[in-house]
């Protein structure tokens, strides 16, 4: 299978349509063999690796978690099994098990269609680059070392069946313990994903009135016209129910985006601007810095700058948001799309903690989400996603560089264009910002036009 001219992890692990190259039980095997390989070395000969795997909702779940497990366990590793969970649960579950690793079977906010394989490491923290290079190599052409074990060395599985209860557990301590959420009624849309079980528990223990929608998931419906990318139904249920706000999480938990109680959409950069005011009152922020993506708003650059803090923006994935967090000393981070990361509670995106943090400053406050996003204005965005048959060098594009360099000079230093090819998608994806509406929504068609000439697919 030796193949070096492909790179399987994109920005979140690997991802792809289920069933298809890469997403096969095939590579799912020799990745499972792979990582355990990786964490037997230096070990003693008898060492066995201890792997947390959890996935979301999506049918194809079930061909990968057992080729994962297979694999494993032919390497002499045990496995263990907490079934669909939201994407930070593993992380918190495989630092709380002392496992050595955690594997996350989900692709996130894409169609069922598609799946994925994410990894955490002992501590909780997705793998760097050079670590899933390794395990890359080894799929490739690691088959005279990929031995299997001899029957008295085979692994076994065990299945966790109360990791649901030590997530809900980890998730509410994060909120003051000197509060409730008695009196607040919350839409909760949990994109019949990963937290479809456990969200509503958490929110309802703390004392919430909760009414959730995508909560029955069928293996095909996860993401389907709800989700944080899909917020239209939120809206629409926050309104008439007359709700203090709405909570969408993506299909494995790890994003967040919210509904204010006049219906209004609150994304991530506002998020992070709330929470970035809190711990400066509180003296809470650390590093004093808060990194965000090559996407965030100008708007919340302006805002962190203006508190007197480094406002550090990383190439787009939680990921290099966390990198750089832990680089720093810094404790708050995160994405326009959703991903808030606070350091000082978890080790990843977590969207229902999130949500956890902004009600507790509500109650605080004693304000609405509404009032609180007034925070920032954001300047006007647009996106635009362009699907490419390949990704090809944007530099070795003259008519885009020279497209590029003019739109950049018709923005005279009050806007940005950000083009970048989705890690795990064939698609690329056009960003101009600016103060003026219209001419950022012209540069950007002409932008997506050419790239589609040149790419499309």
């Amino acid at each position: 299978m030796k193949n070096k001219g492909r790179r399987l992890f994109g920005t979140d692990g690997i991802r792809g349509l289920a069933n298809h190259d890469p997403m096969t039980p095939e590579i799912s095997l020799k990745l499972g063999k792979s990582l355990t390989y990786i964490l037997k070395q230096n070990k003693k000969p008898s060492y066995k690796p201890t792997i947390v795997i959890g996935k979301d909702t999506r049918l194809s779940g079930y061909i990968f978690e057992q080729a994962l497990s297979s694999g494993i366990a032919s390497m002499g590793g045990d496995v263990l099994l907490v079934g669909p969970l939201p994407t930070p649960a593993i992380a918190f579950i495989t630092v709380s098990m002392r496992a050595d690793a955690g594997i996350v079977i989900s692709a996130s906010h894409n169609p069922y269609e598609d799946n994925g394989i994410k990894i955490f490491d002992r501590y909780g923290y997705k793998l760097p680059d050079e670590k899933e290079m390794e395990i890359e190599d080894l799929i490739w052409d690691g088959d005279g070392r990929l031995l299997k074990s001899s029957p008295e060395e085979i692994g076994k599985a065990f299945r966790i069946d109360d990791a649901p209860g030590r997530y809900v557990v980890f998730a509410k301590n994060s909120f003051p313990n000197n509060m409730t959420l008695e009196g607040i009624k919350i839409v909760l849309d949990c994109a019949n994903g990963a937290a479809y079980k456990v969200a509503p528990i958490i929110f309802r223990e703390l004392g919430a009135d909760v009414i959730t929608i995508g909560v029955d998931p069928n293996g095909k419906n996860i993401n389907t016209n709800c989700g944080s990318l899909n917020p239209e139904l939120l809206r629409e249920k926050v309104l008439e129910s007359g709700a203090d706000l709405g909570i969408a999480l993506d299909g494995d938990a790890d994003r967040v985006i919210f509904c204010d109680d006049k219906g209004e959409i609150v994304d991530g950069d506002k998020i992070i601007a709330i929470c970035a005011q809190e711990m400066i009152e509180k003296g809470t922020l650390k590093g004093n810095a808060v990194i965000t993506t090559l996407m965030s708003n100008m708007g919340l650059e302006k805002y962190i700058v203006d508190q007197g803090l480094d406002f550090i923006r990383t190439q787009v994935g939680d990921r290099y948001v966390v990198e750089e967090m832990r680089a720093r000393g810094a404790n708050l981070g995160g994405e326009q799309s959703g991903h808030i990361i606070f350091l000082d509670h978890t080790t990843t995106g977590d969207g229902t903690l999130a949500a956890l943090q902004v009600l507790g400053i509500m109650k605080s406050k004693e304000k609405t989400l509404s009032e609180l996003s007034k925070i920032i204005d954001l300047y006007p965005q647009v996106l635009i996603n362009v699907r490419v048959k390949n990704k090809k060098d944007m530099s070795e594009i003259p008519e885009l560089e020279k497209q590029i360099k003019l739109n950049e000079e018709r923005l005279n230093g009050k806007g940005r264009i950000n083009i970048r090819y989705s890690g795990t998608e064939p698609i690329s994806r056009v960003m101009v910002e600016g103060e003026d509406d219209a001419l950022i929504n012209e540069i950007a068609s002409e932008i997506a036009d050419t790239i589609e000439k040149e790419l499309g697919a």
